[in-house]
């Protein structure tokens, strides 16, 4: 489906965003482990996140709808060996933290999803899992889905990621929980403490000293109620909108405004962003609060690398915004977008190309000149998060969006969300 944009003059107003995916995925998953019934609270309810709770309930936990929230029957730490194949969509979060799970289970099951996710690089999980003592196969040597596991007997290892990834830490974290002894992860560099933040909540054995991540096996826990934030990634769409459209004011409330988060914040300011935030509460371990965004006359810059695994999922909409500023953008660090949902680097590139702004690229760098886009057709290449950025790089000129339902895997309400603001209800 096209979605055809006409050139915005302004966007004004205030929202509230879907829940955070991140935190949804880990919520239904250790709602699941838990014993006995909770609710979690203003979850994403979404493509991915659906994927998370039909694989949660095949393998176990009853989980219902009940308006805007989920309502989670736990199975404590002994899932149920499903009965057949486990589709975890177009889910990265999902499938890799899921097998981490999986691997401290006595029982053989097989994870497979889309084109896609068949396509993302599995072995930097299936590496450490298999340290630990899981049996894993699949395409590749086990590099590439569909994944057969057939767990249980762990042993605790001490495993130094090779890159930044959140998602490998949670993996391997998960699986210490049913392992023997103690499992430590050292990172390179600060990633998303999502599950450091949800294994404190339940009560699970956590110790955080620096950049190494202790775990050991657990006892059954009790279940506890959970409220989702709302998602840093999704808000950012809207900020950089205000930002580069004349005339604009926008709030964002509710967003989850956690510090492994939000390095798109500091660049922006860096960028000479009018933005403005503050945390006003905590919700079961997540910083909480409002962010403002007005119309402000970017410039380029050089990005600090060391704050990439900080905005990994904000590059796109990053590039939207150098594409409006005066100057060139450098952003190094970005070998982990060519094996995202799509190659981001090269999907960013050539879609600001198609809007008439001039990119050289690199294996994992892109340089943006900013000040010339132009109107024109975008192409999501099946990823939500370029679809949106570049549906909101192109608000001002006007903009064809391809495939524009992609939005819908992570903020099944974006356009709607958009034409609020743009004053089109």
């Amino acid at each position: 489906m096209d979605r055809h944009l006409f050139p915005t003059r302004s966007l004004r107003g205030s929202l509230r965003v879907p829940g955070d995916k991140s935190v949804t995925h880990r919520g239904l998953m250790l709602g699941a482990l838990a014993q006995g019934e909770s609710w979690l609270y203003h979850p994403l309810k979404a493509g991915d996140t659906l994927s998370t709770a039909g694989v949660m309930r095949a393998l176990g936990a009853e989980i219902h709808e009940e308006g805007a929230h989920f309502r989670i029957r736990g199975v404590g730490l002994a899932l149920k060996e499903p009965g057949d194949i486990l589709d975890c969509g177009n889910a990265g979060t999902l499938i890799r933290l899921v097998s981490g799970l999986l691997a401290g289970q006595e029982m053989f099951t097989v994870l497979t999803g889309d084109a896609s996710l068949r396509r993302r690089p599995m072995g930097r999980v299936t590496a450490p899992l298999r340290q630990m003592g899981a049996r894993i196969d699949g395409r590749d040597g086990g590099r590439l889905a569909p994944l057969a596991i057939r767990g249980g007997g762990l042993k605790g290892i001490r495993y130094e990621l090779p890159v930044a990834s959140a998602q490998v830490k949670s993996a391997v974290l998960l699986a210490g929980l049913f392992a023997e002894g103690e499992t430590e992860v050292t990172e390179p560099a600060p990633t998303r403490d999502h599950t450091e933040r949800i294994f404190r909540h339940y009560g699970l054995p956590i110790e955080v000293q620096g950049n190494r991540i202790r775990t050991h096996r657990a006892q059954p826990f009790a279940a506890r109620d959970l409220t989702v934030p709302g998602d840093f990634s999704s808000a950012a769409f809207f900020l950089v909108a205000a930002l580069i459209t004349p005339d604009s004011e926008v709030t964002l409330e509710g967003v989850g405004l956690n510090p492994t988060r939000t390095g798109l914040l500091t660049v922006l300011k860096e960028m000479g962003a009018d933005l403005s935030w503050e945390v006003t509460e905590g919700q079961d371990g997540e910083p909480v609060g409002w962010i403002r965004a007005r119309s402000s006359q970017l410039k380029g810059v050089a990005v600090d690398p060391s704050l990439i695994p900080l905005m990994v999922d904000e590059i796109p909409i990053l590039s939207a915004a150098a594409a409006w500023a005066e100057g060139e953008t450098f952003i190094p660090g970005l070998e982990e977008l060519r094996v995202k949902e799509s190659d981001r680097l090269e999907a960013i590139a050539k879609n600001l190309n198609n809007l008439g702004v001039k990119t050289e690229v690199g294996p994992d760098w892109i340089r943006i000149f900013g000040g010339s886009v132009q109107q024109g057709r975008v192409e999501p290449f099946h990823d939500h998060r370029i679809a949106m950025a570049f549906a909101v790089c192109g608000l001002q000129t006007g903009v064809t969006v391809h495939d524009a339902e992609w939005a819908s895997i992570s903020f099944p309400s974006f356009w709607e969300d958009l034409d609020r603001l743009r004053g089109k209800d």
